[in-house]
């Protein structure tokens, strides 16, 4: 099976690199700055869960080749139109798309670009950043990608992608209810991301602070009532479970826009928070708790201009 990864970031040069240390062929497509980079470095992987390093099959853009049979697509969402332009010359009439990015709306633009037939659900979990080296840093035990069909009917296609997918170093899980796993993650990723960019600490002072925990459990019920209103396939105790498992995270724990923040780097606001804020609109639901944290995520952004 021919993979394709767009992007040797954090997340596709993790996922990517443990599929080649399992032996799967793996193709990264990067821009030319990163392959520079990765020719002169190769690609290294620090992780929990062992090292691992060599020189990456690499190609950009303009290079022709056979398309791929599946194709990991981990861009952030603020590249998703360009990276769409960018994947098309190496998608076939059997390619399979497995998006890696976080929220939802995602779909409709992969699903327009390409037909819904080529498009998978997915997902990760997974705490990771490159250094100035360039080098991909995993400093959890979380490594973990769910991928499904979208109409959560089993098929070939999706067992053979598992079967190459299997026995790594990372966690590939095969659901059957991608669709209810993505939106759960969307609700984790909108409450923790919101929280710590907000605040400008990680999750444990926040947590711990007077107060803190009330405030997390009135963010987590606004948020799962617009979901809920958009009738979105969220499980009746979702906010419960998620607002228990906040109790087991480091105390350090930042998560990945929060570090965005931090490098003065751009974030995901608008297709995380920003879309929420619009379906809370259309559901006329008011949502002071989202609409403050999406003004702090807009005011960092005005920052970078």
């Amino acid at each position: 099976m021919r993979i394709l990864v767009l992007g040797a970031g954090g997340i596709g040069g993790y996922f990517g690199g443990r599929l080649v240390e399992k032996g799967e062929n793996v193709v990264f497509l990067v821009r030319d700055k990163r392959k520079q980079q990765l020719e002169s470095n190769g690609l290294v992987i620090q992780s929990t869960k062992g090292d691992f390093s060599f020189h990456p099959q690499l190609i950009t853009k303009d290079q022709e080749t056979e398309p791929f049979d599946v194709v990991l697509f981990s861009t952030k969402a603020y590249h998703l139109s360009e990276a769409i332009d960018d994947l098309q010359p190496f998608v076939g009439d059997e390619t399979v798309i497995i998006p890696l990015l976080n929220g939802i709306s995602h779909l409709e633009q992969l699903t327009d670009a390409f037909g819904v037939e080529k498009v998978m659900g997915g997902l990760c979990q997974i705490e990771t950043t490159l250094n100035e080296a360039g080098e991909v840093v995993h400093s959890s035990q979380f490594d973990k990608l769910v991928f499904g069909e979208l109409n959560e009917q089993k098929s070939n296609r999706m067992n053979r992608i598992a079967k190459a997918f299997s026995r790594t170093k990372a966690d590939f899980i095969l659901s059957e209810h991608i669709l209810q796993d993505m939106w759960h993650k969307y609700l984790r990723i909108t409450v923790l991301s919101g929280l710590t960019t907000l605040m400008r600490v990680p999750i444990g002072p926040i947590r711990e602070s007077d107060g803190g925990m009330t405030y997390i459990k009135q963010l987590y019920e606004e948020v799962t009532a617009i979901m809920r209103a958009n009738h979105a396939p969220i499980a009746p105790d979702v906010e419960i479970e998620q607002l228990a498992s906040i109790e087991t995270l480091g105390y350090d724990f930042k998560t990945s826009m929060q570090r965005d923040m931090e490098k003065g780097s751009q974030i995901e606001g608008d297709h995380i928070q920003g879309y929420l804020l619009s379906l809370a609109k259309n559901a006329q639901i008011n949502a002071p708790y989202l609409t403050s944290i999406f003004q702090n995520l807009k005011v960092f952004e005005q920052t970078l201009s």
